[in-house]
């Protein structure tokens, strides 16, 4: 966000804002905010939540295929955690929308899951594709397909851009147990 403020940025999108934790502090620090997420339930707390802090944001249910959005409208987006919910063929459509929405010179910050992570290498979830699995277990991930990374895949997939910063980060190891997640973190500009 800080990046962001110092390079003059306003138009911001929180792409797959989920409850908002990242839209109100954007809102709080002067940018003006657009916030989409497939869920009407997140979506409509959010907006609770803008009111109470009395402030402006545009929140609205969509899909990160097929963003709500003129071309060229935003300086910087958001996607942490998010975009990796398809597969192969969806990640290629986010993408596209994701450059069709950024001004030229905008800039993105975007996290991937990796092939490193145990759900890709080691779990033995149903494969859809050479980069896309889905869970199958309990809990608010079930039957739903993720989309994995390495290195060539992610550049391959971001050529249209610059990449300013690519971490390849083991975000979560719990003492004990084979489970190990990792991420890569982007920062990026159109």
């Amino acid at each position: 966000m800080n990046r962001w403020k110092e390079k003059g940025f306003k138009r911001f999108l929180d792409l797959g804002c989920g409850r908002g934790r990242h839209s109100v502090q954007f809102a709080k620090n002067g940018f003006d905010v657009s916030s989409i997420d497939l869920s009407d339930v997140a979506v409509d707390g959010l907006k609770e939540w803008a009111v109470k802090e009395n402030l402006k944001l545009d929140a609205v249910t969509g899909n990160m295929m097929h963003l709500p959005f003129e071309d060229r409208t935003f300086d910087c987006l958001l996607a942490y955690h998010v975009i990796s919910h398809t597969d192969s063929k969806g990640i290629i459509q986010v993408i596209s929308e994701i450059r069709r929405v950024l001004k030229g010179g905008g800039e993105f910050y975007i996290t991937f899951c990796s092939k490193n992570a145990w759900s890709f290498k080691d779990a033995g979830y149903p494969k859809l594709d050479e980069s896309t699995v889905v869970k199958i277990e309990d809990g608010p991930e079930n039957n739903i397909p993720h989309f994995y990374v390495d290195e060539t895949v992610l550049k391959e997939l971001l050529a249209d851009f610059a990449l300013i910063t690519v971490r390849h980060v083991q975000d979560v190891a719990i003492e004990g147990h084979d489970y190990v997640s990792w991420h890569y973190f982007v920062l990026g500009r159109k």
